[in-house]
């Protein structure tokens, strides 16, 4: 199979059970054929300071960055908003200002949490972030995923409905994200 449209899966927590890790790698399963999706780690990406000038980390983050086609970011909701180690690693994608490898990627979000919501506030803020960086963000329905504890099983999504959505919603960003980069 030849990869069309080659996507990178940011999760916004880093606890090794988190629910939004577990709802990207069954996003990785269920991928319209020509997609691929890599999550990426970033958990050793340090705090934001100009002063630092760009750490190796970052370097290497920001390069994965760069070779998607479209990224895909789960976050859970902390506070009514997103992890700081997610808006954190934004942050240092973002630079410089104007040029940084979230410019004009076709980027998707989605949310989990054991709550009802689902993350739903979260994803809000994200989205203005990501646009105030001038980065696409794709506009079909949400997917928030309630209840996550209930729906996620050993660390893949087990939800037949949720898995469902989830399908057709990747089908529709892919072709979303395969229209931006034309």
């Amino acid at each position: 199979m030849d990869v069309a449209v080659r996507i990178v899966g940011l999760s916004g927590s880093l606890r090794a059970g988190s629910w939004n890790t577990a709802v990207l790698r069954s996003a990785a399963e269920l991928l319209p054929e020509g997609a691929s999706l890599e999550i990426v780690a970033y958990g050793d990406v340090p705090l934001y300071n100009f002063d630092l000038g760009e750490p190796e980390a970052v370097a290497r983050f920001k390069a994965t960055l760069a070779a998607a086609d479209a990224l895909l970011i789960a976050t859970p909701e902390y506070i009514h908003s997103v992890p700081g180690v997610l808006k954190n690693a934004l942050d240092w994608a973002s630079r410089p200002a104007g040029k940084g490898p979230l410019v004009g990627t076709p980027t998707a979000v989605l949310s989990a949490s054991p709550g009802a919501v689902g993350g739903a506030r979260a994803q809000q803020h994200l989205k203005a972030i990501l646009l105030g960086g001038n980065t696409p963000v794709y506009a079909g329905p949400e997917v928030v995923v309630g209840g996550a504890d209930k729906k996620i099983t050993d660390g893949r999504l087990t939800d037949e409905t949720t898995r469902q959505f989830l399908a057709t919603w990747l089908k529709g960003f892919v072709a979303w994200a395969e229209r931006q980069r034309a």
